[in-house]
């Protein structure tokens, strides 16, 4: 019997939370959160998540699941998502998975290249030594460990970085190397399976336009700035995906006084539509047979 998923992907504010209300409305579907920042528990308006009123319409999975001092990796996402797609369909359910983060949908599609089990002890030693070394310090470290993915990160991209050298440091070869071994237990190689998949799309003013009136809204609102203000008070390091948010930084600024409010809006904006024309980038060139939806 034939196991149906629906994956919708689009860039930020291109209305991808209320097309999958639609389609759930229409197949009996549940829906399951496929965006790295939906994920963390501490930021509901800032990333968007869908609201009260909307989750009570139908079932969702995997928003606000984690604390944002616990990361979530593609792979990390990818197992927290196949047994609730699971559970779905042994109810007789249709998965609708909605998102921006084009790597969760490719790890879902594709797979992933397997890389063993990562020593505990050896995450614990990495994550301890960026924290008092800092990432720069780690950057240089990988370097010896594995140039071609130092290469590839950023000096201060702590979460990969780490990643990177736990995995040299517990399986005693690169990940770059890995990362070159085909990936597998992706859903394209399941003949039980019949995927539906659509990216929306949406015309760059209009949907630049729709993310800077979204963010201007959230911050004059109050929601946002409340967000951050709790999230600081957590005193989780800078470093993690979740204080790196698009807003967090801004705001951050703002009530630590070193930005007057028109000034983190701005900014805000302004990062937030360069994240948007990033996605757009991406799922036109990833997504490329998947059926378009023109909102």
């Amino acid at each position: 019997m034939q196991k149906k998923i629906i994956l919708l992907a689009g860039p930020t504010a291109s209305g991808k939370s209320a097309t999958a209300l639609d389609m759930a409305k229409d197949v009996g579907g549940e829906i399951v959160n496929a965006d790295s920042m939906q994920v963390y528990r501490e930021l509901r308006d800032l990333s968007a998540r869908p609201s009260a009123a909307e989750e009570a319409q139908c079932r969702h999975h995997l928003y606000g699941v984690l604390r944002g001092d616990d990361p979530c990796s593609a792979e990390r996402w990818r197992d927290l998502a196949l047994p609730v797609i699971e559970d779905i369909w042994a109810r007789g359910g249709a998965p609708i998975v909605v998102g921006g983060t084009g790597l969760y949908f490719k790890s879902l599609t594709d797979g992933l290249s397997q890389v063993p089990e990562i020593d505990a002890a050896v995450r614990r030693e990495v994550r301890d030594s960026i924290t008092r070394e800092t990432a720069p310090a780690a950057h240089e470290r990988l370097q010896q460990l594995d140039p071609e993915m130092a290469a590839r990160l950023a000096p201060g991209d702590s979460q990969r970085i780490a990643r990177a050298l736990e995995v040299a440091l517990s399986t005693g070869r690169p990940l770059s190397a890995w990362q070159r071994v085909p990936p597998s237990g992706g859903l394209n190689e399941r003949e039980d399976v019949t995927m539906e998949k659509y990216v929306t799309v949406m015309d760059r003013a209009r949907l630049y336009a729709r993310c800077d009136r979204r963010l201007r809204q959230m911050i004059e609102e109050g929601s946002a700035i409340a967000e951050v203000r709790a999230l600081l008070a957590l005193g989780y390091p800078p470093d993690l995906p979740v204080m790196k948010s698009l807003g967090v930084p801004q705001i951050a600024g703002y009530l630590k006084g070193e930005i007057p409010l028109e000034e983190a809006i701005r900014l805000s904006q302004t990062a937030t539509r360069q994240f948007a024309k990033r996605q757009m980038t991406w799922f036109r060139n990833q997504c490329g047979d998947w059926t378009r939806l023109e909102l």
